[in-house]
């Protein structure tokens, strides 16, 4: 990753804005500051971010008003970060299209490696691209799934969970996100198919089901798969 990685980070707060401005220059990451939903939307569309950092308690319009615009516009992975704690925020932000979501106080650490974790996963998404992790491999072109070299045999709906997950790999994708995707809008609110499934899933990609490596759940709202080791995208 070259040194002109622009991030949008959209923050009233000039103290939070100044600490992550400072932080992230340090790493070789250049950040342009809104410090409005309206100005983060206009800069959104003029300058182009590779990933855009959004606060939900902003002074003109609500954060998840700004989530909705931005993801209707375009694809850029948006990292919500906000002191809001509840599991209904974080799955509400999910399912608007968030990328990722960390509440304050965080650690500059966690938020390195989920910036890291959205550019891995920005720039492997294109046709013909590969999963990779521990001996998971996914050709998500051909739809073939392999474990330590043997082929293993998934059901339709399986390889769709499985290749949504490695799709968007590092990053948290909330039960109705899921639900969505698989089954449809209309699906029933009930996730007992989907947890079948991932039940049924991990018992084939999975060494140890009760000691996942590739596909976790984070209790309350939803699932993540491990980060695809396949392309390194760090900055020099």
């Amino acid at each position: 990753m070259n040194l002109k990685t622009n991030m949008l980070l959209i923050e009233d707060d000039k103290n939070t804005c100044s600490f992550i401005i400072t932080a992230l220059a340090k790493c070789g990451y250049h950040v342009i500051p809104a410090y409005s939903g309206e100005e983060g939307l206009r800069l959104a569309a003029s300058d182009c971010p590779d990933v855009i950092l959004l606060d939900l308690g902003l002074p003109d319009v609500d954060g998840c008003e700004v989530l909705k615009s931005l993801r209707c516009r375009n694809h850029t992975p948006i990292i919500v970060i906000s002191a809001r704690t509840t599991e209904y925020d974080k799955v509400q932000a999910l399912d608007l299209g968030a990328d990722d979501y960390i509440t304050k106080p965080f650690s500059l650490a966690e938020l390195m490696a989920r910036i890291r974790a959205c550019l891995r996963h920005k720039y492997t998404c294109s046709p013909g691209r590969f999963y990779h992790a521990l001996g998971l491999n996914i050709d998500l072109e051909s739809g073939t799934v392999s474990l330590d070299g043997e082929i293993v045999h998934l059901t339709h709906v399986e390889y769709q969970l499985l290749s949504l997950l490695a799709e968007h790999s590092g990053c948290i994708l909330s039960y109705q996100y899921i639900m969505n995707a698989i089954w449809g809008p209309y699906t029933d609110d009930n996730n007992q198919i989907l947890r079948v499934n991932m039940a049924n899933l991990r018992h084939k990609i999975e060494r140890n089901p009760a000691r996942p490596q590739y596909l976790f759940t984070e209790v309350g709202i939803g699932y993540r798969m491990r980060e695809n080791e396949s392309t390194d995208i760090s900055p020099e």
